[in-house]
């Protein structure tokens, strides 16, 4: 299974990385694309294709680890989530990061 990070694609400052948001507006924002915790427990969110694990009692939340669980949906699913919230995704393998250029 594939791994990413998931970080603000704000830059980070002298203070460390810059959050992806509070916990409440990271679940929001991943439930209007589709991704939400199954109701045993909300360091698990489940999405097409992806899942990410939050870290406990982690707010705000200032990355996430994401695994793709179905290689066939999860890069439109990806893509989607990186332009549309701003975020950036970093291969945990390679260290590479996944860009996703305006056509």
């Amino acid at each position: 299974m594939r791994q990413l990070v998931v970080l603000s694609a704000a830059p980070a400052d002298d203070r460390g990385l810059s959050a992806i948001g509070s916990r409440k507006e990271v679940e929001e924002r991943l439930a209007r694309l589709n991704t939400s915790a199954d109701g045993s427990g909300d360091e698990t969110l489940y999405g097409p294709g992806v899942e990410f694990q939050l870290a406990p009692d982690q707010d705000p939340v200032v990355q996430m680890l994401m695994m793709v669980s179905d290689e066939d949906i999860a890069w439109q699913v990806i893509e989607r989530m990186g332009r549309t919230l701003q975020w950036k995704f970093v291969d945990i393998n390679t260290g590479s990061e996944l860009a996703f250029n305006d056509a």
